[in-house]
């Protein structure tokens, strides 16, 4: 069973990471962890700690000579900031006066968190309900898609809209109606979005876009978009229709859904489908070259639970940063008085971080559903059951078919 444990604050020492269940023998170094969380630190519009921060994986525990042993992998990822708030954030005694922060933003876990937790001072809410977190989940989810790519699956995103400006020619169609080619590999999508400032695919969208931000900073206020994360090379199998804790879309729902502002998560043609005809919204099956599939993939890649072979096509909804610059109404919690809410450090636009924090998460599912079906120790072992599984697929379904069973 995969599972992974976060821990760390915005502005504390570090982040880090505990990430179990992976087998040993495959290849995870530092560089390829910090490629992915240099990605999560681009776009256009970002705030200024991004300048701060240089995010650095290193790897504490469980690989060896650059392998990983089949042990928990442990990873930390510095704050630079933490030495301007050593004495806000420090475990031990406090020293000297700190300002209490008593007004609470709307839209953050600020008010919730102080009425939960019993505390006096919303900065205990905001420094481990901030996106900080992420980083180390983007580290976690390197270790699965490196995992992954062994077995030639790969895990990619696009940003789809930002601020409602849409392309004029969405990838997200192609993808749902199963017209790309055969070997499409979900990471080229990835290097193409991420020349992008915005990470999206048309260069005319990106212009709207940033000449958006550019208006929206001047106002202080800031932007939301959609987002589609998608994987290629999941075999037919992974997941279940035998529990509803089973089931392949109900954990990759829980899992986008648990980052930071995302807000709406839907699966192929999603919401899209409940407006359509039964005719016009499933998958038709077909045999092409000797295989089954289906023409199109509405279905974003799951039936019933279970991965169809196509595409994981997975779409979601970022609301917009909840920090603004120009502040709205609120209330000043020491006095219980109407004041404007206060000014935290923050991004103008995040929807391109989330997109690879979704890739993060999409594989941590996925390398989770496939270990649960190919299991293994080792590298090795999980391939000879996986390689097994797929060379006789085709044949089982036939002869069962064929005699009857």
């Amino acid at each position: 069973m995969i599972r992974f444990l976060t821990a760390g604050e915005s502005h504390g020492k570090a982040l880090t990471v505990i990430v179990e269940g992976f087998p040993s023998n495959f290849v995870l170094t530092e560089q390829y962890i910090n490629q992915h969380l240099q990605r999560r630190q681009l776009g256009y519009g970002r705030g200024g700690r991004m300048k701060i921060e240089t995010d650095t994986a290193e790897i504490l525990s469980g690989v060896r000579f650059e392998k990983t042993l089949g042990t928990p992998v442990s990873i930390q990822i510095k704050n630079n900031d933490w030495v301007n708030w050593t004495d806000k954030m420090t475990a031990g005694k406090k020293k000297g006066k700190i300002e209490k922060i008593t007004v609470p933003r709307p839209g953050h876990a600020d008010l919730v968190g102080v009425t939960k937790y019993n505390f006096d001072d919303i900065r205990n809410s905001i420094e481990r309900s901030s996106a900080r977190e992420t980083a180390a989940r983007v580290a976690a989810g390197s270790v699965a898609r490196r995992f992954l790519e062994e077995f030639g699956i790969f895990v990619g995103s696009f940003v789809e809209s930002i601020g409602n400006v849409y392309p004029d020619e969405n990838f997200l169609t192609e993808l749902l109606s199963n017209k790309i080619a055969a070997k499409f590999n979900a990471w080229r999508l990835a290097e193409k979005a991420d020349k992008s400032a915005v990470r999206v695919l048309e260069k005319r969208q990106e212009e709207k876009i940033i000449e958006l931000i550019k208006k929206i900073k001047k106002k202080g206020d800031t932007l939301g978009g959609t987002i589609v994360t998608v994987a290629t090379g999941v075999p037919v199998g992974l997941g279940s229709f035998v529990h509803y804790d089973r089931r392949l879309d109900t954990d990759i729902a829980a899992a986008i859904m648990s980052i930071n502002a995302v807000k709406a998560v839907e699966i192929g043609s999603g919401f899209t489908s409940a407006e359509s005809f039964g005719s016009e919204s499933h998958d038709e099956i077909v045999i092409r070259r000797g295989a089954i599939t289906r023409k199109s993939n509405r279905a974003g890649g799951i039936e019933g639970g279970i991965s169809t072979g196509l595409p994981i096509v997975v779409r979601s909804a970022m609301k917009p940063i909840a920090t603004l610059m120009s502040p709205i109404e609120t209330i000043d919690l020491s006095k219980y008085k109407k004041v404007m809410a206060r000014r935290e450090r923050s991004d103008f636009v995040a929807v391109p971080a989330c997109a690879v924090i979704s890739e993060s998460m999409l594989a941590l599912v996925l390398a989770k559903h496939f270990l649960l079906k190919f299991g293994g120790d080792s590298i090795e072992e999980t391939k000879d059951n996986f390689n097994s599984y797929i060379r006789k697929l085709d044949k089982r379904i036939k002869k069962n078919f064929k005699t009857g069973k």
